[in-house]
């Protein structure tokens, strides 16, 4: 997990969205968040591995799961995660 895990899952949770990876790096961006379009697709393949967000639309956009959410609302530790793996 990097800082930049909690941002995206924040993001996506804050403004209620289902995205691609590129108009999600675009708002990132728009919204002050300094982080780059590969880092964007890295971190969302990631946190899918993790199952904190969900793949919709054939693949191609990305909202927070249940899970996901629990780790924001501080249910799920970061050790917590890793020991599913």
């Amino acid at each position: 997990m990097s800082l930049k895990d909690g941002l995206i899952l924040e993001f996506l949770a804050e403004h209620n969205l289902e995205l691609p990876p590129k108009p999600l790096y675009r708002n990132l961006n728009r919204h002050g968040h300094q982080i780059g379009y590969s880092t964007v697709r890295q971190r969302l393949n990631e946190l899918e591995a993790h199952g904190l967000v969900n793949e919709v639309e054939s693949g191609s956009y990305y909202e927070i799961s249940d899970k996901g959410q629990r780790y924001l609302d501080g249910e799920l530790s970061i050790s917590d995660l890793e020991d599913e793996n």
